[in-house]
């Protein structure tokens, strides 16, 4: 059936940057092992590790094709609802998150970031059966529809939520809005849902600012602490901003030099890789990152703009979606624009999780410019 898979092809518009990522990846990784503990000496072999394991499983992707994942939808969404359930119970716990299940010799594995696969796949599929079983939708099979897609949203941002892991509930969200949109659901629904969150952002601010003890009894003691440090972002006075902001401020037009982190900082290895890598390049190589990145986004645009299958088009959206967001947020946070919250950096920070996971989206995309050649002998 599969007698063209020797034929596969690979866009270079995708694999240079992707080549580009990792050599920035594990150079970056390797520049903070002298700042930080022994245990993490050797980060950027794994990652290493990380990246062959995720070009295999990009492979395997290809060779089962976009066909059979959206078949399987709900059995994936399914398992990752198990995992993060499981994870409550059986994972690790770092800095009062339980987010991870502990994987020997390599790590830790964090099932939320799988999570964002398994709603790209189950919206794919959800989105393109109601479009193709209602060629003329009723506003009540729209509502009946968008009821269904917010409780397949719920279940995972809820178990996500509780970890606590707010950051990944975020970008649910943000696949789910943008598949929907691109999906074709009316404006209508836009405009009741962000008058929705602005009316309940605003009670949900009032209590805190106003009433923080009700804020504690309702949200609880944890909650209350995570806004304490989103809301007073600001005035950057946290430690691992200040010293991420010292790092590249510090770095001039070339930057230190590769290895030559000039000061520690929390989460550098992860959430804070762009400070390590501005400060050991500098400007010029912020900027070469900066357009890699915006360059590797265009292309995938490209690929949505190209494809005639729905399903992949709504995929691919959510795919684009979620990473310019990660982009956007983590190198914002890095400089003091955005709060800081455990968001990384796309094929940049270390973690296997959010390295195989992107990878894993990758091999759809690639399937996209393969479908004509996986059927061609099929006959």
């Amino acid at each position: 059936m599969l007698k063209n898979i020797s034929k596969f092809k690979v866009e270079l518009g995708i694999l240079i940057p992707i080549f580009i990522f990792f050599i920035i990846s594990v150079i970056s990784i390797f520049s903070t092992k002298d700042l930080l503990s022994e245990e993490f000496s050797n980060l950027y072999l794994k990652q290493i590790v990380w990246y062959l394991v995720g070009i295999t499983l990009a492979y395997m992707s290809m060779i089962l094709g976009n066909k059979f994942l959206y078949n399987n939808a709900y059995i994936f969404y399914i398992i990752g609802v198990l995992s993060l359930i499981l994870v409550l119970f059986f994972g690790i716990t770092v800095n009062n998150a339980t987010c991870w299940f502990k994987i020997p010799f390599l790590g830790t594995l964090q099932p939320s970031e799988f999570m964002k696969i398994f709603l790209i796949i189950v919206l794919a599929r959800m989105i393109n059966d109601f479009n193709e079983n209602n060629k003329y939708p009723s506003a009540s099979d729209e509502f009946k529809f968008i009821i269904k897609v917010l409780i397949i949203i719920a279940i995972p941002s809820f178990l996500t939520f509780i970890e606590p892991d707010t950051g990944a509930v975020i970008m649910y969200l943000i696949i789910s809005f943008v598949m929907l949109f691109i999906g074709g659901i009316r404006a209508r629904w836009f405009i009741i849902s962000i008058s929705l969150f602005i009316i309940f952002l605003g009670i949900f601010l009032g209590i805190y600012y106003f009433n923080q003890d009700l804020f504690i009894d309702i949200f609880g003691t944890s909650f209350f602490y995570r806004m304490d440090r989103i809301t007073n972002w600001s005035s950057s006075s946290g430690f691992q901003l200040n010293n991420s902001m010292i790092a590249i401020g510090s770095s001039g037009i070339l930057g230190h030099g590769i290895n030559q982190t000039p000061i520690y900082f929390p989460e550098m290895q992860t959430d804070f890789i762009f400070a390590v890598f501005a400060s050991n390049t500098g400007f010029m190589g912020a900027m070469f990152l900066i357009i890699v990145i915006i360059f590797f986004d265009f292309t995938l645009i490209g690929y949505a703009s190209r494809t005639t299958n729905d399903a992949d088009k709504y995929a691919i959206g959510g795919i684009i979606g979620v990473l310019i967001f990660q982009q956007i947020y983590n190198i914002s946070m890095t400089i003091g624009l955005l709060p800081i919250m455990g968001i990384t950096l796309p094929f940049i920070s270390y973690g296997g999780s959010s390295l195989l996971s992107y990878m894993l989206l990758l091999g759809m995309i690639f399937n996209i410019s393969n479908e004509s050649l996986r059927w061609t002998n099929k006959n």
